[in-house]
C-alpha cells in the first residue's frame, strides 16, 4: 500500500470515518469520568486519558492486525463486523454506567480502561480497514481520537441533526466486513478468480445493513405513531 496512493488514502478515510462514528460512546464515557474534577484538572485528565487511550488502542489494533493474517480470522472478523454495523443503526439509548471519578488518577484510569473495553469494535473495524498497514492505523487513530474527544459534542449534534452520517458509517463497516472476507487466505483465490463476486458482496452487505436499518427505523416510527 503506497503512501498517498489510492488504497492508502481510501483506507485512511475509512479509518477516520469509522472511528468518528463508532467512538461517540467513548467520548461520552470520557466526559462522564472527568465531570466531577475541578475545571483545572478536567482538561488535564481528558488530555492524558486520550493519550493513554490512543496508546492502548494502537497496541490492541497491532495485535488484531497480526492475528488477522492467520487463515480464517479475516473471514471471522468480517462476519463479526456485520452485527456491529447493525447495532449502530438500532439507536438504543442505553445509559452509560460510568461513575464520575473523584481524583485525577482515578479519572485517568477510568478513561483508559473504559476506552479499551468499549473500543474493541473500533479496533476490529480499523484493523480490517487498514489492510494490515500499521502506519495507516497509527495515522488514522492520531487524527480521529482527538477529534472524537475534543469535538464529541459537535459530532453528536451533527449525527443527531444529520442521521445519514450514521448510515454512512454503518455502510463503511459493512464494506470493511466484505473487504475482510474477500481477502481472507481461505477464500481469496476464489474471489480473485471471480472478480465480480467481491463487488457483489460489497453491494449486498451495504444494502442489507443500511436498507434493513432504514426499514427497521421506519417501522419503529410507525409503531410509535399509533401507540397511545
Amino acid at each position: 500500500m503506497e503512501l498517498l496512493g489510492t488504497d492508502f488514502l481510501s483506507g485512511l478515510l475509512a479509518i477516520v470515518l469509522l472511528d468518528l462514528v463508532l467512538a461517540g460512546d467513548n467520548a461520552i464515557v470520557i466526559a462522564m469520568a472527568a465531570r466531577n474534577l475541578p475545571k483545572s484538572l478536567q482538561k488535564k485528565a481528558v488530555f492524558w486519558g486520550t493519550f493513554g487511550a490512543i496508546a492502548v488502542r494502537v497496541a490492541l489494533t497491532g495485535v488484531v492486525v497480526y492475528l488477522l493474517k492467520l487463515p480464517g480470522l479475516m473471514l471471522a472478523g468480517g462476519l463479526v463486523l456485520l452485527p456491529i454495523a447493525w447495532k449502530l443503526l438500532k439507536s438504543d439509548n442505553d445509559a452509560h454506567e460510568i461513575s464520575a471519578a473523584g481524583s485525577f488518577w482515578m479519572a485517568l484510569r477510568t478513561i483508559i480502561v473504559a476506552d479499551a473495553l468499549m473500543g474493541m469494535d473500533n479496533v476490529l473495524a480499523i484493523a480490517g480497514a487498514s489492510g494490515g498497514h500499521m502506519g495507516l492505523v497509527i495515522i488514522g487513530l492520531v487524527i480521529s481520537v482527538p477529534l472524537v474527544v475534543w469535538g464529541s459534542t459537535l459530532i453528536l449534534k451533527l449525527i443527531e441533526r444529520f442521521p445519514v452520517i450514521v448510515y454512512i458509517g454503518a455502510g463503511a463497516i459493512a464494506w470493511t466486513a466484505a473487504r475482510m472476507i474477500a481477502h481472507d487466505p481461505l477464500v481469496t483465490a476464489w474471489f480473485e478468480a471471480h472478480g465480480w463476486a467481491s463487488y457483489v458482496m460489497d453491494a449486498v452487505f451495504v444494502i442489507a445493513i443500511c436498507g434493513g436499518g432504514w426499514l427497521m427505523q421506519r417501522r419503529r416510527r410507525q409503531v410509535q405513531a399509533i401507540t397511545p
